[in-house]
Order: C-alpha cells, then structure tokens, then sequence
C-alpha cells in the first residue's frame, strides 16, 4: 500500500499540473469504484482544483463549492499521469477511471484480482472527517503528543505504527524501516517502553519517514512517481527477508501474518533473538532455531 512518502510524491505531482485548473469529468471504467451517490460524481464537472492534499493515506482533490474527490488506492491502487486530453483508460480489468484536465489525463488503475481502492465524493470538513481515521501526522508530532499516543493502548510497536488510528501514513514497509532504524524489537510492547526508546522511535519516525518523503518528492519534480512500490533496493529492512542487515551483516528475518510480513534484524533489533514465525514455528516446534546462533548451526547441519 503506498504510504506517507509515495503519497505526498503523488500530491506534488498532482499539484504541479493540475492545481486551479478545473476538472472536465471523470470516465469510470469500474461501477465499483465509486463508493458514493451524493453528491452526484457530475457535480463536480467543471469546478476548479482549488487544493490537493494526504489526508491519511487518502488523496484530496478540494474543488469549488466545497466538494472534495477522496482518492484511496489502498494495496494495489496506483496513478498514472499522460499529457494527452481524454487519454485512454488502460484495458483489462486494471484500468479504473480517468480525470480528464485540459493539461492531460489522470488515469488510476488498480493490479489484481481483488478490487478495494475507491473513490468518493463528499462535501465540506464534516464529509472529510468520515474519512479520517485520527491518526497523529508524525513528521508535525512532537515527543510528548507522540509519547501520549504511542502508550493510549498496549500493541506491539509494529501494531501500533500501522494503527491509522494512532499514527497517519505509516504502513508495513515503513514501519519496518523505521523500526530498523530506531534498533527496536517489531514485538515490544509499546506501555512498556522506557522514555529512551520513544525518544529513540520517534527521532527514527521522523528521519525515515523525512528522508524518503524529500527523495520522492526531489524525483516527482522532474518526472510523475511511476514506480510507487513498497519493495525499494535502498531498504535496510522491508523486503529484505535472508538479505544481509546493512548494518551488522546479520541475515534479515521475518515473521509472517496473513498477507503480510515483518522483517526485522535480529542483532541489532531483538538481541539476538529468533522472533516465532507463526507458521514455520508451529511446524517446527522445538526445532525452531531462538537465537541467531542456533539458526547458523541450523543451516550447517
């Protein structure tokens, strides 16, 4: 799903081509995308982008009258720009819909089988609150609000940073990364943290997140972000399952969760220790390596 840096990436972009420029319509190549019946999708042709914005993981197309376009792309959603008017939308079942602009087109298709990006039409502040689901924008958070939230509940640091209702724009990849990055356990309880470590995660939140947010929107400025992917090279973490750790060397591991994984260093991360895996620890059981030591004698045996 793409997070807090692709979609600021896809708002500057957004920005640059189609703000105070009025939308000519919106072809829909899917009737399930549109999750809304009032107000009508047609009142909103003709009405000037006076505003674009991340509300979440959510994109906002403000336009005159108080009318808001709430664009989630959800996992597989993503958006492509084409400098033609009225371009194609793509065939298949991948192609979704299309903003028409007189600058270009605005196409947004969705990969897969299973179709959950949306679109809706709301008005004013009240109908952009339904689509908020609370979360504390982290890069603006200083450490006391950040503190207070992180302990409101008792999660796992990994539940609690992809927690839209705890935090805004962090997702599997992300969080991943900036666990890393803090040297913290994706398992740590979050009420049992000491003061150190949520000054520590929340430093590592902003430096993470900051980074790969100002690298995106660098490269939106002279292109549109076509790669928006959750799997980057320069990870140290995310996706990076039996890859060496770029900081001590350790192989990355991982802990699966229905469709989702977590990948983690268990050197600089859990002191050494084997996080269970809920499948392969299961099957395993008592042969399942704890440490890092027994994982290496594992695999030489």
């Amino acid at each position: 799903m793409p997070e807090l840096p692709d979609i600021e990436a896809y708002v500057s972009a957004l920005q640059a081509r189609v703000l105070h420029t009025p939308l000519q319509g919106v072809r829909l190549a899917s009737p399930f995308l549109l999750r809304t019946a009032v107000p009508p999708l047609k009142d909103t042709f003709g009405l000037k982008v006076q505003a674009i914005s991340r509300l979440g993981k959510r994109i906002v197309l403000s336009l005159e009258n108080d009318l808001h376009l709430v664009i989630h792309l959800m996992i597989a959603g993503r958006l492509q720009w084409k400098d033609t008017p009225e371009a194609p939308i793509p065939g298949g079942k991948r192609g979704l819909a299309a903003f028409d602009f007189a600058p270009g087109t605005l196409l947004f298709t969705e990969a897969g089988t299973k179709k959950r990006a949306s679109l809706h039409v709301v008005v004013g502040r009240d109908g952009l609150g339904e689509h908020d689901p609370g979360g504390l924008e982290v890069l603006e958070t200083d450490l006391a609000a950040f503190s207070e939230r992180l302990r409101l509940r008792n999660h796992t640091l990994k539940r609690a940073l992809t927690d839209p209702r705890l935090f805004s724009g962090i997702g599997n990849a992300y969080s991943d990364e900036i666990l890393h990055h803090a040297g913290l356990s994706p398992v740590r309880m979050s009420q049992a943290m000491s003061d150190e470590e949520v000054a520590r995660l929340h430093a590592s939140i902003k430096t993470v997140l900051q980074q790969w947010t100002d690298r995106f929107l660098a490269e939106a400025k002279d292109a549109w972000p076509a790669k928006v992917t959750a799997f980057r090279p320069e990870m140290a973490a995310h996706g990076k399952y039996g890859k060496p750790c770029p900081v001590c060397g350790t192989d990355i591991q991982r802990i699966r969760h229905a469709a989702n994984e977590t990948n983690y260093c268990p050197r600089c991360q859990t002191g050494g220790k084997m996080l269970a895996d809920r499948s392969l620890s299961r099957l395993l059981k008592k042969d399942w390596p704890k440490t890092i030591e027994e994982l290496e004698l594992a695999r030489k045996g």
